[in-house]
């Protein structure tokens, strides 16, 4: 680049901190860098930064929390800092075309999925539940519709029957980070294309309920493997033992079906050397990580051991 731009930084979470670091080490540090409030958090409910603010603040980069961007005296503060560009990866907040207008450039979001597939707010969840078999990120230009706008690159990633969202965010966070890197000098020179998105195959990626997260054990054993590792780390697939909730770490679809007669799903048919295998609507699904109310995940081997399980019968959602 002929002369230094100004790029502001927006972004909140672990997924948005690879490439704050891949700016800096770049030479193309954001003047600043914009982060949703602190918010309590841990068992005393004490505020905590964002991964974002505690890279940001290391690197000795102006800081901003507004609440909104919605307000005049936030937009005026965004102004101020004169941007040519707005990177914005998982902020966390409503952008209105009133900021977007703000950069000389506008703003530039790091999406993680193949755009237009899976707009919205949990690409990376529906990807796994929906069997996809490839994902990946886009850098696009961003508009007033909902991951609409014109993409400049995408980078892809395979996606087997192991992966996890844990795995595959921090796959994608990596990639994203270098995408965003080896695409922004042409970006900002104007020397790269923006291709529109295809109306064909557009998906929604809706917010991830806790509730999802109730196992269905008349589904197949397939369906609920992607549950399991969709939601892992958060909300955790789980299901009931008698009066207890059993969350479900880790499991593996086994093959073939495990034996002859077909028990009711969510039966516990038998313990092996690695889990526990549990009949369900179609196929068995041997659990291999679980954890009880009040402890820590185990494998679930040990679970076994603990108590008598064969027979007993994994119940419904509540």
């Amino acid at each position: 680049m002929a002369e230094a731009r100004r790029i502001v930084y927006a972004g909140t979470p672990e997924f948005a901190v690879p490439a704050l670091e891949a700016l800096v080490a770049s030479g193309s540090a954001p003047v600043a860098v914009y982060t949703q409030p602190d918010r309590p958090a841990g068992r005393g409910r004490r505020l905590t930064p964002s991964p974002v603010k505690r890279v940001a603040e290391a690197a000795g980069l102006p800081v901003y929390q507004p609440p909104s961007l919605k307000t005049a005296q936030a937009q005026s503060e965004l102004r101020a800092l004169t941007p040519d560009l707005l990177v914005v990866v998982a902020y966390g907040l409503i952008l209105p075309p009133s900021v977007l207008d703000i950069p000389r450039l506008g703003g530039l979001n790091l999406h993680a999925s193949l755009l237009p597939r899976w707009r919205g707010a949990a690409p990376i969840q529906r990807a796994i539940l929906a069997g996809d078999r490839e994902t990946g990120v886009c850098l696009m230009r961003m508009e007033a519709g909902l991951d609409t706008g014109a993409v400049f690159a995408c980078a892809h990633l395979s996606l087997d029957d192991r992966v996890t969202a844990a795995t595959v965010h921090d796959r994608l966070a990596e990639m994203g980070a270098r995408l965003l890197v080896d695409h922004l000098p042409s970006i900002l020179e104007g020397s790269v294309p923006a291709l529109a998105q295809s109306d064909v195959g557009v998906q929604y990626a809706s917010k991830i309920d806790k509730q999802e997260a109730w196992i269905d054990w008349n589904r197949p054993a397939v369906e609920i493997d992607r549950q399991v590792r969709a939601f892992d780390p958060w909300p955790v697939a789980q299901t009931r033992l008698d009066d207890r909730i059993l969350r479900i770490h880790a499991s593996r679809v086994q093959v073939p079906v495990h034996g002859f007669a077909q028990p009711l799903p969510g039966t516990i048919l038998d313990v092996q050397a690695d889990g526990v295998d549990v009949a369900t609507g179609l196929g068995v699904l041997r659990l291999l990580r679980v954890q009880l109310p009040g402890r820590r995940p185990i494998p679930a081997e040990a679970w076994a051991h603990a108590e008598a399980l064969s027979g007993r019968r994994l119940g419904s959602p509540p």
